[in-house]
């Protein structure tokens, strides 16, 4: 499997104020789906002044170089941003997809075995499906079948 990129792997391009559980809190309360419905919406703008900003780059940039060294490298740094954006435009449907998990009250949940993700693990990836344990035994198993 491809490595991402780091645009696409790492969450929270900006600084954001973590969620501050209250003792005795209910888990994927009003308060806590507020919080991670403006993270994943933050996150997908951001995505989408990138995309923005690589259109508007391609446009100033297209030039028919003479030189064939230069038409060629002015190529492959459009193909890595194309590529670029084509993993992010998949993480943007992940991220409405994330969204309509939090309209239904289904985010939160590990989807493998029901328990609840954690608050911590959200904010680090907020698309995040899995606990972190059936995530690390998808992982061994990937490894095992993979390699």
């Amino acid at each position: 499997m491809a490595k991402k990129s780091p645009s696409t792997e790492t969450f929270a391009l900006r600084p954001f104020t973590p969620y501050v559980e209250k003792k005795g809190e209910e888990y994927m309360n009003d308060n806590q789906k507020a919080h991670f419905r403006q993270l994943l919406l933050n996150w997908r703008s951001e995505l989408m002044e990138e995309v923005d900003r690589t259109v508007s780059h391609m446009k100033d940039e297209a030039a028919n170089f003479p030189d064939p060294a230069d038409r060629a490298s002015q190529e492959e740094e459009f193909s890595l941003e194309l590529r670029t954006r084509d993993r992010e435009r998949k993480l943007i449907k992940k991220i409405d997809s994330t969204l309509e998990l939090i309209e239904n009250n289904d985010y939160g949940y590990c989807d493998a075995c029901g328990v609840e993700i954690g608050i911590r693990r959200l904010e680090a990836r907020p698309t995040a499906t899995l606990c972190v344990d059936c995530k690390t035994l998808a992982e061994i198993k990937e490894k095992q079948i993979g390699g």
